[in-house]
């Protein structure tokens, strides 16, 4: 199975991201997490990015706040789906992030999820992984019925109050 690489710019984003680590750790999807700034490791993020798939990654997950160009540096240097996380971590409550990771030049690609929405991104690269995978397909799919469930109990706890 590939594996999800998950940078962050700033070890600040942890407490976001470890939302996506815990969700493909429980898909049983191999993953690893970094480190690396677009503006103060520019080096590093790009020779991450340019190795990636040689190193067994099926997608990126890129986490960054206020200028958040780690997904763009990222997806500049791999062909590999690359996921951005705007991060909220300014005065303007993660907007700077997101129009900075969602405005990417034609080209060069960026999946963005919401403002700290490390869950879906997991989500999203557990999907690209599934593709041509039926049993993390399944996985998948139990995971979209067990939270139906959890709506319909709720349904029916609120139809009976």
């Amino acid at each position: 199975m590939k594996k999800v690489g998950i940078i962050m710019g700033s070890d600040s984003d942890l407490p976001v991201v470890e939302k996506a680590a815990e969700t493909l750790k429980s898909l049983d999807i191999p993953y690893e997490m970094h480190v690396y700034s677009a503006h103060r490791t520019p080096l590093e993020a790009r020779d991450f990015a340019l190795n990636a798939a040689d190193r067994g990654f099926g997608a990126l997950i890129a986490a960054a706040g206020k200028a958040a160009h780690l997904a763009g540096a990222l997806a500049a240097n791999t062909v590999l789906p690359v996921i951005g996380i705007p991060i909220k971590s300014s005065t303007l409550d993660g907007l700077d992030a997101l129009l900075s990771t969602v405005q990417m030049p034609s080209g060069i690609p960026v999946a963005t999820v919401a403002i700290d929405g490390a869950q879906n991104a997991a989500l999203l690269a557990a999907q690209i992984i599934a593709v041509g995978d039926p049993a993390l397909t399944q996985k998948l799919l139990d995971l979209r019925k067990a939270a139906a469930d959890k709506v319909l109990e709720k349904d029916r706890a609120l139809q009976n109050h």
